[in-house]
């Protein structure tokens, strides 16, 4: 019945059938498609697995980054509140620069 099937469908293919000579036109075609199919959906696995790693790297790297990024911004907060300090500290070294050049001022008049 499968051998039937297959001569009927397909033409002689001598790799299924006995009692082919030689492999017809149309049995080829369809041989080389189905090869074809299989090399083309494994090429196609081979390239979706390659381009799921890459993606699943793309995405570690980015929250890398953003992590980076996160600790950056607490960083020139920090700064910002230091030099915000330093500022506040030097107003009160000039002020008191001032009041002691004015003490001395008043002493030598």
């Amino acid at each position: 019945m499968l051998s039937m099937l297959l001569m009927s469908d397909w033409g002689c293919i001598p790799e299924l059938t006995n009692g082919c000579i030689d492999m017809t036109n149309s049995s080829s075609t369809y041989f080389s498609i189905i090869v074809g199919v299989i090399i083309g959906g494994l090429i196609s696995l081979w390239i979706y697995n390659r381009q799921k790693k890459t993606s699943e790297n793309q995405d570690a790297i980015l929250q890398h980054i953003q992590d980076l990024d996160e600790n950056h911004d607490k960083l020139l907060k920090r700064l910002e509140k230091s030099e915000e300090k330093h500022q506040i500290t030097l107003d009160a070294i000039l002020n008191l620069s001032k009041k002691i050049d004015s003490v001395i001022e008043k002493q030598e008049k």
